[in-house]
């Protein structure tokens, strides 16, 4: 295919948007983390183009205040999309990023804009159990240490100026998630596909099953892998993601 036209990009969205996709697959990072979470996923899975969010106070919108709330950040973000829903699109959120997907496929709805086709949840309990994140009981020691790991984990030695600022930016994020507060599911139109990790130690297939409430479709798919082995879009992925369309 002849590459289309391409046009501007806002700050939200770290790619330029292209004309030679029918559909759109919007991903969100987890806390701590920004679009760069999705900087090995192709440009487009199937004939949806990828385009990873960019939350503000990270990376390349590090000088942007933090969002403060999910609630803010899913506001804020409706905006940005509402110019970009022309074409059918889903959402992927991996970890905490489900849950301000789920929170601005229900402001979208709110708003009588076009929703999501599918909402896809990896490895991220439902919103009335998000309080079970075992990061919101960590120290900063026991933070930092968990960053560093991850950043080996993606063969990169971390220095201590990257942790620092990596730290900031995930306390940030983990006030967020504790100011988080979603008693009462509000169903969405869409269908739920939940994914679990199979070599995930941190969330269990029970843990995800309050997502039951959330939509009257809601299928529960098992893949290999750890939790953050999303970021390489292993085949697995990329073929359950191509499944909406």
């Amino acid at each position: 295919m002849t590459s289309g036209p391409t046009t501007a990009t806002s700050p939200w969205f770290v790619r330029p948007r292209s004309a030679d996709h029918p559909a759109q697959l919007f991903c969100f990072p987890y806390s701590g983390s920004g679009a760069s979470a999705f900087s090995a996923w192709p440009a487009a899975i199937s004939d949806a183009e990828v385009s990873p969010v960019q939350f503000p106070g990270r990376e390349n919108r590090l000088a942007a205040p933090h969002y403060g709330t999910y609630q803010n950040l899913a506001d804020e973000l409706v905006e940005q999309l509402e110019p970009r829903l022309e074409r059918p699109f889903a959402f992927f959120g991996h970890c905490a990023g489900a849950l301000p997907a789920y929170e601005t496929a229900v402001r979208l709805a709110e708003r009588g804009l076009r929703g999501p086709e599918c909402l896809f949840v990896s490895g991220q309990p439902a919103p009335h159990d998000a309080s079970r994140d075992r990061m919101l009981d960590m120290t900063e020691s026991e933070l930092r240490a968990e960053l560093e790991a991850v950043v080996r984990d993606r063969g990169i030695e971390p220095s201590p100026g990257m942790i620092d600022m990596g730290l900031g930016v995930l306390l940030g994020d983990l006030d967020a998630a504790r100011a988080y507060r979603r008693v009462e599911p509000v169903p969405l139109d869409c269908p739920i596909v939940v994914l679990h990790w199979r070599d995930d130690p941190e969330v269990t297939p029970e843990e995800l099953q309050g997502w039951r409430r959330y939509a009257d479709s809601v299928e529960f798919r098992v893949v290999a892998g750890g939790h953050h082995d999303f970021m390489n879009a292993p085949d697995e992925l990329r073929e359950l993601l191509a499944t909406w369309r």
